[in-house]
């Protein structure tokens, strides 16, 4: 009698690659199963995707863009902040739903064996439709403010996506790996979340910086949010240096978060 032991290797490899595309079809399926939880018995539905952003939009050209005087690089406060909201809380939710994906779906995991990455993978896959549903509003803020976005900006934005995707990704697998062990995690990351809002060009320009703009480059998501605000409104011009530290940053998060996913992933049924 044979027996076959089925246990994860410590790093990615071509291998695990080939699984993840043979259990396709269960990404898809926890993919929408996230979508139609999250709307699920709500009033509006898909329209909180819009909303969110929308209305934190509002309160921020109210408070910092009418009273506060805040600069936006000559373009107009809403459709400025806004742009940069679209990534940030691409990322933010991202990165907080993938930090807990693996509490919420333990009676899965300590149950039946599949590519634990799929789990994570599906909670980010999630946050591209509500990217695509929350655009719509700048595309009406756009016309409304009679305000033509560069052709330059629709080449660059699904590179900025799958910087932020890196992004989340990465620092998502930390945090699930560490919170399975230490529960922490899911209320240091809210905190975190809100004092990085601030540390971040989302609500004023990073030339507003002056002599701190070298601290902010050090945060991914300033490069991309510049990038896309340079892309899609022609303010400012792009710059290339702080683009290649966002992704090259971005590229070393991921394969950090799922170097430390692999290695511990063996111990994840036993703990939880």
């Amino acid at each position: 009698m044979t027996t076959t032991i089925i246990k994860p290797k410590k790093t990615l490899s071509l291998e695990d690659i080939r699984e993840l595309w043979n259990y396709r079809e269960l990404l898809y399926f926890f993919t929408w199963r996230d979508l139609k939880v999250r709307y699920k018995q709500t009033l509006i539905g898909a329209a909180w995707a819009i909303l969110q952003p929308f209305i934190t939009m509002v309160v921020f050209t109210i408070f910092f863009g009418k009273l506060a005087q805040m600069p936006s690089d000559g373009v107009p406060y809403p459709i400025f902040v806004y742009v940069g909201l679209l990534f940030w809380q691409f990322f933010s939710s991202a990165l907080t739903e993938t930090s807990n994906v693996l509490i919420s779906n333990q009676s899965i995991i300590t149950k039946v064996y599949f590519p634990r990455l799929i789990l994570p993978l599906s909670s980010v896959l999630t946050k591209f439709v509500d990217f695509a549903i929350a655009s719509l509003i700048l595309i009406g803020m756009m016309i409304y403010y009679g305000y033509m976005p560069h052709l330059t900006g629709f080449f660059f934005v699904p590179l900025l996506l799958l910087i932020t995707f890196m992004a989340a990704t990465g620092g998502g697998l930390c945090l699930a790996s560490i919170n399975i062990k230490y529960r922490d995690v899911r209320y240091a990351l809210p905190f975190f979340i809100q004092i990085l809002l601030f540390l971040t060009p989302v609500i004023y320009p990073a030339s507003i910086a002056g002599s701190y703009s070298k601290i902010l480059a050090l945060n991914p998501m300033t490069g991309v949010i510049q990038t896309a605000r340079a892309a899609l409104l022609g303010a400012p011009e792009i710059n290339w240096f702080l683009l290649g530290i966002s992704s090259i940053t971005c590229l070393i998060l991921l394969v950090v978060g799922i170097t430390y996913f692999k290695k511990v992933e063996r111990y994840f049924a036993d703990i939880l």
